[in-house]
C-alpha cells in the first residue's frame, strides 16, 4: 500500500451505516461536472457508498445497482442528475463511449463503478475511491484526487470529518 500523500485520502469504515453517512458528506459537496471512480471488489460497498452520497447530494430516489442497466439517473428537486454507472458488464470502449458521458456530466455528478474497465474513456481528472472488504463490518476506502478541483473536493471531505485544522 502506498504512503499517503496530500491528494490522498484514507477512511475506515466500521459498518454500512459509516460508509453511507461518509457518502452523505461527500455527496453534499459535488457539483456537476464531478466524476467519482469507484474501484473495490464485489461486496466492497461501493453501492452503499453512492446511496449515502445520493442522499447527501438531495436525491428524490432511492439508489440500487445498475448492474443490468449500465446507467442509473437520481433525480434532485432543482433539476440537477447523479449518475451511476457501472463498467462491469461494459464489453469494448467503443460501447462506454455510446453512453455519452460528456452529456451525463453536463446534467451533474458521475460515479463510476469498474472504472478501470473503461479507464481512457474518463476525464482525466477525477476523484478515485479504492473501496476494500475488510471484514463483515469494516471496509477500507482511500480516495486519491486527480487535478485542483478533486484536491479542493478531499479537503472538504476531510473538514466536514475532522473540522478545521
Amino acid at each position: 500500500m502506498p504512503i499517503l500523500d496530500a491528494h490522498t485520502f484514507e477512511f475506515f469504515s466500521k459498518s454500512p451505516e459509516q460508509t453511507r453517512r461518509l457518502g452523505m458528506r461527500l455527496g453534499a459537496l459535488l457539483q456537476p461536472g464531478d466524476v467519482i471512480c469507484l474501484q473495490g471488489d464485489l461486496g466492497a460497498g461501493k453501492t452503499t457508498f453512492v446511496q449515502g452520497a445520493a442522499q447527501g447530494w438531495g436525491s428524490l430516489d432511492e439508489v440500487s445497482s445498475p448492474t443490468f442497466v449500465l446507467v442509473n439517473a437520481y433525480r434532485r428537486a432543482d433539476g440537477g442528475q447523479l449518475s451511476h454507472f457501472d463498467a462491469y458488464r461494459v464489453e469494448s470502449l467503443g460501447e462506454a463511449e455510446e453512453l455519452d458521458l460528456d452529456a451525463l456530466l453536463a446534467r451533474g455528478a458521475l460515479f463510476v463503478e469498474w472504472p478501470e474497465r473503461v479507464e481512457p474513456v474518463l476525464p482525466s481528472e477525477r476523484l478515485w475511491a479504492f473501496l476494500e472488504y475488510e471484514s463483515e463490518e469494516h471496509r477500507d476506502l482511500r480516495f486519491k484526487a486527480h487535478g485542483k478541483r478533486y484536491d479542493a473536493l478531499l479537503d472538504q471531505l476531510r473538514q466536514t470529518i475532522y473540522g478545521a485544522d
